[in-house]
């Protein structure tokens, strides 16, 4: 129901959004209403995660570890909700005046079914896209998104592209054959961290979960929060409410 109109059927749907029929419940005519969905976002007034490319663009363990958490995060309250985001990286991540991370960019994520996250379209960035999406028919979205954290991360430490090629089937051939080169000198829990992302195997690959619980994501800050999607935050009220009207 909009207002006085109460919706009857959908009349048909174009490029430019629905049209339904709706019954003016005060006059009791009919008519036919356009359906515009308007989305009101939050406005980050702020930068990008990574700015420019280059070893002087990499950000440091500390801010990149801060980020991190910030990205695992967000990333996993919207796979609570059955939503892959679709096209995780640095130019989708942005931060807030006072250093937040906020995830953007929502115009290829797409909803799934309860657990069940099998899809068919990889619409995301190439250079970010995961070796089972070149490769398969289907692929695991959320598995999909892991693997573009842990590229992402492989850019703030390093300020680079890990499997960049000079054509999009080169890239796309290093990613799925080519094993991750990591310096020498590089932090070895930072290169466990991003050996475990970017796994070939999407059974093998770290998940969320792991990569909130390993050392050095959790660091001197502890675990990271987890926020509940409404309907779990609603039912675990209600649990909680009968557990102290049972005791």
């Amino acid at each position: 129901m909009i207002n006085q109109y109460v919706r009857e059927y959908k009349i048909g749907s174009g490029s430019y959004g629905k049209v339904a029929l709706y019954r003016n419940s005060i006059d009791g005519k009919h008519y036919a209403i356009k359906v515009r969905i308007v989305s009101v976002l939050e406005y980050v007034e702020g930068k990008w995660v990574c700015e420019g490319t280059g070893r002087a663009c990499a950000l440091g363990d500390e801010t990149a570890r801060r980020y991190l958490r910030d990205i695992v995060s967000g990333l996993s309250y919207l796979h609570a909700h059955n939503i892959v985001h679709g096209d995780i990286k640095p130019d989708n991540l942005l931060i807030t005046r006072h250093g937040t991370v906020k995830i953007g960019d929502f115009s290829v994520s797409q909803a799934v079914e309860d657990d069940n996250d099998e899809l068919r379209r990889s619409p995301g960035t190439p250079v970010f896209t995961a070796p089972e999406c070149i490769l398969g028919l289907t692929y695991h979205g959320k598995a999909a998104d892991t693997w573009a954290v842990g590229v992402t991360l492989y850019c703030m430490i390093l300020g680079e592209y890990p499997f960049l090629g000079d054509t999009l089937q080169d890239t796309y051939d290093r990613i799925v054959n080519n094993p991750i080169i990591l310096p020498n000198d590089l932090n070895p829990h930072v290169k466990n961290l991003i050996q475990g992302l970017l796994l070939k195997d999407p059974k093998l690959r770290m998940t969320l979960s792991d990569v909130a619980a390993h050392s050095w994501v959790v660091g001197d800050d502890g675990p990271i929060p987890e926020y509940l999607c409404w309907c779990r935050r609603k039912r675990f009220g209600q649990e909680s409410n009968e557990n102290n009207t049972t005791d």
